[in-house]
């Protein structure tokens, strides 16, 4: 009799210990998928391409015999190495409207999702542009845009570091 006491207490806690272990192995799946899942602030590589595609048809501030040239325009214009019709070179402005279009889109610094960025312009393989803030990381997401005009290849790239 006292044998079977013994032997139903030690089945029930094997019982215990066995649910023990498979309610920690779901607790463990739960926690991974947890810590994978991205967070909110983090960013997509399609989030900095949509960027680049809209920086591109931003108008700018140099203007043509026509019209005020959109970004896309105002590169090939600096490759060409044009003046805009307020006398101001169309690279400077290229740089300042790329300046403040990455510095509004993304808000880089200590406190921010984003830690840093870095923009380049490359025409025929060339570095033409090149606007950096904040820190370069391991961690980054990173898109382009490339097209072609009269012969030549024209590249925007951005990296945003996290």
């Amino acid at each position: 009799m006292i044998n079977k006491k013994n032997r139903l207490g030690q089945e029930e806690m094997v019982g215990f210990a066995v649910i023990a272990i498979i309610v920690s192995i779901g607790i463990l799946i739960l926690l991974s998928f947890m810590i994978r899942s991205p967070t909110k602030g983090d960013t997509e590589n399609y989030q900095i391409e949509s960027f680049i595609g809209s920086a591109l048809q931003y108008t700018s501030d140099c203007e043509s015999d026509v019209e005020f040239l959109s970004v896309q325009k105002l590169v090939i214009a600096c490759g060409n190495d044009e003046i805009c019709l307020n006398e101001k070179n169309s690279c400077e402005v290229l740089d300042s409207t790329f300046t403040n279009l990455v510095k509004s889109g993304w808000n880089a610094g200590e406190n921010s999702s984003v830690k840093g960025y870095n923009l380049q312009v490359l025409i025929d393989g060339q570095e033409k542009l090149n606007v950096t803030k904040g820190n370069k990381t391991i961690n980054f997401k990173g898109g382009f845009q490339d097209f072609a005009r009269s012969g030549r290849n024209y590249e925007v790239s951005l990296n945003v570091y996290s």
